[in-house]
Order: C-alpha cells, then sequence, then structure tokens
C-alpha cells in the first residue's frame, strides 16, 4: 500500500531531463545492462529497485557520465552528451551530483569538505573569485550555508569531518553534492547503512531537492523507501529494466510477474 507521502508527490510539469535509450554495457565478456531505457525529468524522483547485482550502481555511473556506455545513447534535453567535445562535456558534468554509498569524507571540517566539490567545479574566473573571499574573511558561501541547513549540520560547520557519525558524514556528502547547484542527483544505496532518524533527514532532503526542481535518481534496496519518496519506480533484474511506471502503479498492481515477485520478497534471481 503506497504511503500517504508519496501519493502525494505531484508529477513534473516539464518533460526535459536526463535520459538513456538502448544503452548496454558490461565488463569483460559480460553485459551488466542490456539494452536499457529509461528517464528522470527535473523535479521528480525516480527510485530503481533489485536484487544486489543486477546494475545499479553502473546504470547511475552512466547517467552521471562516470562511464560511457558500449552501445546506445546518454541525452540531457535530447541532446547526446556524448557527442558533444570534452569541454562541452565537462560542463554538462558540473549539472550532475553523485552521491556514493560511502561518503568518502576528507580530513577537515564539516564546512571544508562541503565546499569541496563546489570549488572544483567552477571554472577559473570563478574559483578565484572565492579563494579571494576566502583570504578577505568571507569563508561560508550562501550555497554550503544553505545545503547544510537542508541536511540539518549548519550548526557543526566547524567541527571536524572526523568526529561525525556514520550518519552525520553521510548527510555532509549530500550537502556537498547540493551545494554546487546541479540539475540531477544520483545516490546510491545513501542510507543502507543508516538509523532510522539519519535516513528520514536524507529522504526529507531528496523530497526538498526534487521541490527545489532537481532531478533525483536514487537505488535503494528499501522498497519501502522507494514507496515513499519517489514518483516513478524502475525494476532492475539481470541487468533488465523489467517493470518502469508510477510508483503507486509498479507496488500495487506491476505488469511483470518477476517485477511481482520481487516486491512480495521471492528471490527473482
Amino acid at each position: 500500500m503506497m504511503s500517504q507521502r508519496a501519493t502525494l508527490h505531484r508529477q513534473p510539469d516539464s518533460q526535459e531531463g536526463i535520459s538513456i535509450a538502448g544503452v548496454t554495457h558490461g565488463f569483460g565478456n559480460g553485459a551488466v545492462l542490456e539494452d536499457v531505457s529509461l528517464s528522470v525529468n527535473r523535479g521528480e524522483t525516480l527510485a530503481v529497485i533489485g536484487p544486489s547485482g543486477t546494475g545499479k550502481t553502473t546504470l547511475l555511473r552512466l547517467l552521471s557520465l562516470f562511464e560511457r556506455p558500449d552501445e546506445g545513447t546518454v541525452a540531457i534535453d535530447d541532446d547526446d552528451v556524448w557527442e558533444r567535445s570534452e569541454r562541452d562535456r565537462l560542463a554538462v558534468r558540473r549539472q550532475l551530483g553523485m552521491v556514493f554509498q560511502s561518503p568518502n569524507l576528507f580530513d577537515g571540517s564539516v564546512r571544508a569538505n562541503v565546499s569541496y566539490g563546489l570549488r572544483i567545479r567552477r571554472d577559473w574566473g570563478d574559483r578565484v573569485s572565492a579563494w579571494l573571499s576566502i583570504l578577505l574573511g568571507d569563508e561560508t558561501e550562501p550555497q554550503v550555508e544553505r545545503a547544510l541547513d537542508q541536511v540539518g549540520l549548519a550548526e557543526h560547520a566547524d567541527r571536524d569531518a572526523g568526529s561525525l557519525s556514520g550518519g552525520e558524514a553521510q548527510r555532509v556528502a549530500f550537502a556537498r553534492a547540493l551545494a554546487y547547484d546541479p540539475d540531477f542527483l544520483f545516490l546510491d544505496e545513501p542510507t543502507s547503512d543508516l538509523d532510522p532518524r539519519n535516513t528520514a533527514v536524507i529522504e526529507d532532503a531528496i523530497d526538498a531537492a526534487r521541490e527545489d526542481g532537481l532531478g533525483v535518481v536514487i537505488a535503494t534496496h528499501d522498497m519501502h523507501q522507494a514507496e515513499r519518496i519517489a514518483d516513478r519506480v524502475a525494476v532492475l533484474l539481470n541487468g533488465e529494466v523489467i517493470e518502469l511506471g508510477p510508483a503507486q502503479r509498479v507496488f500495487e498492481d506491476p505488469r511483470d510477474r518477476r517485477a511481482q515477485k520481487f516486491i512480495d520478497g521471492e528471490l527473482v534471481y
């Protein structure tokens, strides 16, 4: 049964977004993904669910342009990204944020960790302006403050990242991805090891990002989480999308019997 929180989600007004079409991709002699097509619009959340090892992380890496597909296209607003020049592709990458299962923070303050992504994604002119601002004593930029506030860590900006709990560290990683104001956000099992409180904070931040107009794709093992936060759901099995549609329809009336079995908790490997 769908939660009230999920059923209140609106459908996006804009049809512009990021999409993959006919994508096949693999390592060695085997294909991890086989003829996969899906999209996410700005202002919606797409949850990708499926068993471990079925290609969810690879799908996110292709959408976020970490890897080029062996076959098929990756497009933003119907423009094939891999047909662009390397310079143009770098500009596109600046529109994309990625949060991994492990937060991967470095030694330093919470503020420094959140600021890092913002600074390296700017062009040189903006970087120089930011460095001058720091030299003049204005260390916390508005984007950093806003991102920290969104994950409930505004009062902990000066804490050393090494002192954070696992859940707090993941919230910092989420804020780091938000700080440079991406158009699309990709989340790879961001709450798999978190307690309920930190999970709720991350889910609320996902909802807020979506309401701000970001397109969000989250890979998750937690089907209840997908019900709570997703507008649409894709079920991935053995590298193929076997079910794709509005969250309520997918969970209550899936069209593929394998998807039904997976949702019911049965093994479908």
